[in-house]
């Protein structure tokens, strides 16, 4: 009788989670005025079709949720079964189009090594390669893909979304270093409930890889305390690669000193109370780790020292006073953008661990508090951050004692998640203006020609250079292109200055487009691609298209996004 109660008891719990999460996709979806995200706002991505069509999938996800949350894995199973979840959900979401003009800039980097190698594109990063406020690490690795694997979208993604499996483990792992194998767990699922981050992933941009650089920083800073050895090794080149992916991920790096101070109160091999020893030895270590890691970002840093000095005062000068200008709230980010019960369960740690005195916690909540406290409102800055956040609603879960019940609950946020982003996110974003360029790059790909001529055409006020999009369709075909840039087209600095969109007007057109030349030999296609519907077409590229008989257009538009560009093909 005892057992039935509780059994009773349990699958009420799970019973009162499901409708609770029902009754909170339709709150969002009555208050979705209030998401002011810039990609993916509910008051976008829904409409009164899709609205009804998600709901009996998310009834429906109640039964994997409940069969699955009574699997119990643990070790290597754990590893195992977080590396393909995650690895499989973010697959789902490839063929999004670069909806983020930034792609094209880590594509033209990324080329750069592919057409002239790497010990070029070392020599050239920060001088011939226009580099913005971009960092080398993750343009490298994207160029040695495209050098030795092929210039193909698809290999990135799977690169990509490798490291975003990869993330999905390490935050396992860390919550099994600070607490136990439960908590690591749980908090590897609820990264997944983050509808927004899994757009991210198929994109060629920088926030995901660096996601990743930082947890791995945090996980072998960790071991390597705790250890010492090889793992000494790993956390320097950890906090190397991580402090070369972005800038921001300087100001997180800041949780390695967090960390160490932690570790100074926490004894690890008495239950007493910390040695002395045991505070040298972790003192020594720490000064390896941060010595050797020094040592290789100093090198680099001396090599390229008046490129990053450049780069920085761009930052102060015109990135730091931008962002109050290009902000989203924290309602949007996390309310519609992260599952709300992964927020309430995060907010909810921070009352367990005061009353628990517990200083691990501090490791997982400095980066939010960062944010909070610096009022970091633009979510893609903050998307490093996620695993730590995953950590502290997991680490507020284990205030649940079944730990069926808390598995349930992390399922089901990823059930909930990915319905929101698959069914409504996804096509929201195949249905926008960037699309265009991804459908006409598969459309040149199936033309018998070997190669095209690109032209593009803006208006006066164009927010955006349409030149940028020529690198973004280089990436979706195969088809060799062929492009004359006129630099005399940009627009007045005044006008720009203060624009997010600044740095496409810094286009650089490089010499494997060919572009010394306004006019090639006749091409297998022309494409040009306009800022916007009813561009005007010149007179000159009106006699060039004169000889070409058959056209496609790709003029889909959102009436939302700056960038827009409308492709036209002729053939």
């Amino acid at each position: 009788m005892g057992y039935t109660s509780n059994l009773f008891k349990k699958n009420g719990y799970i019973l009162i989670f499901t409708v609770l999460t029902v009754l909170i996709y339709f709150v969002l979806y009555i208050t979705r005025i209030a998401d002011d995200n810039r990609l993916t706002s509910w008051q976008w991505v829904f409409n009164n079709a899709n609205v009804i069509e998600i709901f009996p999938i998310l009834l429906a996800g109640f039964i994997p949720a409940y069969l699955l949350s009574k699997v119990s894995f643990s070790g290597r199973y754990s590893i195992i079964f977080l590396f393909f979840i995650s690895y499989v959900i973010a697959a789902l979401f490839w063929k999004e189009p670069e909806v983020i003009v930034d792609a094209s800039r880590y594509f033209t980097q990324a080329k750069y090594l592919e057409v002239y190698g790497i010990e070029k594109f070392i020599r050239e990063w920060g001088r011939d390669i226009n580099v913005w406020t971009d960092m080398p690490l993750l343009p490298f690795l994207y160029g040695l893909i495209f050098r030795f694997f092929g210039e193909v979208r698809a290999y990135i993604q799977i690169f990509i979304t490798f490291l975003f499996a990869m993330t999905v483990v390490l935050t396992y792992l860390i919550g099994k270093d600070l607490w136990d194998e439960e908590i690591g767990f749980s908090a590897g699922l609820l990264l997944l409930g983050m509808p927004y981050l899994l757009t991210q992933v198929p994109l060629m941009l920088v926030d995901v890889p660096t996601m990743f650089f930082l947890t791995l920083s945090v996980f072998t800073y960790i071991r390597a305390l705790k250890h010492g050895g090889m793992w000494l090794c790993y956390s320097s080149v950890a906090v190397f690669l991580a402090f070369f992916s972005k800038y921001s991920a300087w100001l997180m790096l800041s949780v390695l000193p967090v960390i160490f101070f932690v570790y100074l109160k926490i004894p690890l091999s008495s239950k007493k109370g910390i040695s002395g020893n045991e505070r040298r030895t972790m003192s020594h270590r720490s000064a390896l780790v941060v010595l050797a890691a020094a040592l290789l970002i100093g090198v680099i840093f001396w090599l390229k020292y008046d490129i990053f000095l450049g780069q920085i005062k761009l930052l102060l000068d015109y990135q730091q006073p931008g962002l109050k200008r290009w902000s989203e709230s924290f309602v949007s980010t996390f309310l519609f953008q992260i599952h709300p019960f992964i927020t309430a369960a995060a907010l909810y740690s921070i009352y367990a661990a005061f009353l628990k005195r517990d200083l691990k916690y501090l490791i997982i909540i400095w980066l939010l508090f960062l944010a909070a406290v610096l009022q970091i409102k633009r979510i893609r800055y903050i998307i490093m951050a996620f695993p730590m956040l995953a950590l502290m609603a997991s680490y507020g879960l284990q205030e649940i004692k079944d730990r069926r019940i808390i598995r349930f609950i992390s399922l089901y946020a990823i059930i909930f998640s990915t319905s929101i982003a698959f069914f409504a996110y996804l096509p929201f974003l195949n249905s926008t203006s960037p699309a265009n360029i991804k459908n006409a790059g598969a459309f040149l790909n199936s033309l018998d020609a070997t190669d095209v001529e690109a032209f593009t055409v803006r208006t006066g006020n164009s927010d955006v250079n349409p030149a940028v999009s020529v690198p973004i369709l280089d990436l979706f075909t195969a088809k060799k292109i062929r492009y004359y840039y006129d630099t005399g087209s940009s627009r007045l600095f005044s006008e720009i200055e203060k624009s997010p969109l600044r740095f496409t007007w810094e286009y650089k057109n490089y010499r494997y487009y060919n572009g010394d030349n306004k006019f090639f030999a006749e091409a297998g296609a022309v494409v040009i691609i306009s800022d916007g519907l009813g561009q005007a077409i010149p007179i000159d590229i009106k006699q060039k298209i004169k000889k070409y008989r058959n056209s496609a257009s790709f003029d889909v538009s959102e009436g939302i996004f700056r960038y827009t560009p409308v492709v036209k093909i002729y053939y």
